[in-house]
């Protein structure tokens, strides 16, 4: 099993910055214990209302089970575009430029 990096984005009318951190830290706490999850990166842009994430999960079926769910989600709040990709991580690139894969 390698470890794969699912970059996630969609449009988001908010909230964004400090307001985001506050209503979606439920959801945030949520996600750390979805199965095989290693991290997130939370994203967000205000002026051009997108928000999304670059999360690490332990393998592929951990990180589409979750795409999945999320996807569903996202669908449930009126979010119909969602983009997505999933790639695998050259492992001692990434350590030589100090990403961290734990």
């Amino acid at each position: 099993m390698s470890k794969k990096l699912l970059q996630l984005h969609f449009s988001f009318n908010g909230p964004f910055g400090e307001a985001m951190s506050h209503q979606l830290q439920t959801l945030a706490e949520s996600i750390n214990q979805e199965p095989g999850f290693l991290w997130k990166v939370w994203t967000e842009n205000e002026s051009s209302q997108e928000a999304g994430g670059i999360y690490l999960f332990a393998d592929e079926g951990s990180a589409l089970a979750y795409l999945h769910k999320h996807v569903a989600r996202l669908k449930d709040l009126g979010v119909d575009d969602v983009n997505w990709k999933l790639f695998d991580i050259n492992e001692p690139l990434t350590q030589l430029n100090h990403g961290h894969l734990v």
